[in-house]
């Protein structure tokens, strides 16, 4: 099975965020920070810090906010840092799982690979943290100047704007820079797990680790931040089978789409163009036609592994020290780990100014760079005797999008992209030739019920 070349049915656009839900998230953080913002508890966190670390302390740095937790540095006189991280209320919906899913990983991660990460210190709950901030994790802080992204995008862009890959970048560093994120992917992919989920081990004993619970994303945190879904309508368990989570993904943007209170659609044409959608993409997971790797291998997948969340020294040529932001790691699909990384470019494909044909075309300039790289780290692995031929990463990267697998697996995570990829790189794929009406004629009458339910409930609000 081919994508094919016909014209897509509809040219959807990237589904909004719901903007009232937005402001209500930042009106929590708002009221959090105000929390933050004392002497008393600055005073307490600089002593929580120094206990767990040690040591006499020279500095506490101001608090940094990234896209989901605020962080504040400790500078020791030994030369030394540590960091207090806490996840930024109204933002992290789930807190206290992101958090010990995170703490996890991050110590997998530290006793399987040869990934730097954060030393752990210590992680506490909401009624150890000063002033209820929430909890917390103190970890070792990774001296650097700079991330991958600094490495990559353009020259001078702001750091309010999205990143893009610089076009006129020269081949060395781009080489370099997409070796070193090779090398994470390669090493991250080795491990195999039975389930497709987070992991967890005993406290005492780092050697056996198993998917104990439900794969956080995200997309989920997401989901319930700003498109209203109710928590208690998300996974709540593991998946033992690649067709079984790809089913839970796509009925996840049926609940969306039925959730989300303002800013899913315009009109009543659209809203039945992201029924039809969502109701075809589920179709195609309930006849297990999304994945090929049905029992495994289930691979360790981070959703936020990206270059801005690999820290870099731009004096080294940006030479990486470690990476952070472990939090939306699971075990996933093999489907997942095998597709090539959108962050080539930088730019997620729903965001490109130019499109999403647009987007590929500056993909495929890229992609064989990076699958080349990726294949001299394989090579190396090989002849050690640390993988095997077939645990190649670049055979199947390759496979993937020649394939439009990648396109799949990028719309089963991605729920405010999914309807403009559905339409432009999958429906063609599967269902072929036809037109809206057809595409129509292949849901249920109980589909299509429901579907002008959801249209008559959208007119009555709008009333």
């Amino acid at each position: 099975m081919h994508p094919t070349s016909y014209e897509p049915i509809l040219a959807e656009r990237r589904m909004r965020f719901d903007g009232v839900a937005w402001d209500e998230s930042y009106e929590i953080f708002g009221a959090w920070k105000k929390t933050l913002f004392n002497e008393d508890v600055f005073r307490e966190i600089a002593a929580l810090i120094v206990k767990h670390r040690g040591g006499p302390a020279e500095q506490l740095f101001a608090p940094l906010k990234g896209s989901f937790n605020v962080i504040l540095r400790m500078k020791f006189l030994d030369g030394g840092s540590a960091i207090i991280r806490f996840p930024a209320p109204g933002i992290s919906v789930f807190p206290e799982e992101k958090l010990i899913r995170e703490v996890s990983v991050m110590r997998f991660v530290e006793h399987n690979t040869s990934i730097r990460v954060p030393h752990v210190l210590y992680h506490g709950t909401t009624e150890e943290s000063p002033a209820g901030l929430g909890p917390f994790i103190i970890m070792e802080y990774l001296e650097n100047d700079s991330d991958v992204v600094d490495a990559l995008n353009i020259p001078g862009r702001s750091d309010d704007d999205r990143p893009i890959l610089d076009p006129n970048i020269c081949e060395e560093r781009l080489r370099f820079a997409y070796g070193q994120m090779a090398e994470i992917l390669l090493q991250l992919g080795r491990p195999s797990l039975s389930k497709i989920g987070c992991i967890s081990s005993n406290e005492d004993d780092f050697e056996e680790w198993d998917v104990t619970h439900r794969p956080l994303s995200i997309n989920m945190n997401e989901l319930v931040q700003v498109g209203c879904v109710p928590e208690h309508l998300l996974p709540q368990h593991p998946f033992q089978t690649a067709s079984s989570y790809f089913l839970a993904l796509a009925e996840m943007h049926m609940t969306h789409l039925f959730s989300q209170r303002h800013d899913a659609f315009d009109s009543e044409e659209e809203c039945r163009s992201k029924y039809i959608a969502r109701c075809l993409f589920r179709k195609l997971a309930r006849e297990n036609r999304l994945c090929s790797y049905e029992n495994g291998p289930f691979k360790l997948f981070c959703d936020d592994l990206r270059p801005a969340n690999v820290l870099a020294n731009s004096q080294y040529n940006y030479a990486v020290v470690g990476a952070i932001d472990w939090e939306f790691t699971y075990a996933a699909p093999a489907e997942f780990v095998y597709s090539p990384p959108y962050w080539l470019l930088l730019e997620r494909p729903e965001y490109w100014e130019g499109g999403l044909d647009d987007w590929a075309r500056a993909y495929e300039q890229r992609l064989p760079i990076f699958l080349q790289e990726l294949q001299l780290r394989e090579d190396v692995a090989i002849q050690r005797g640390i993988i095997s031929e077939d645990d190649r990463l670049s055979k199947h990267m390759k496979e993937s999008w020649e394939n439009g697998d990648f396109w799949v697996s990028y719309a089963a995570r991605r729920s405010w992209a999914f309807d403009m990829i559905y339409w432009a790189k999958i429906d063609r794929r599967f269902y072929g030739p036809g037109n809206l009406h057809d595409r129509l004629d292949l849901l249920s009458q109980e589909e299509k019920q429901e579907m002008e339910g959801l249209v008559q409930k959208m007119a009555e609000k709008d009333l």
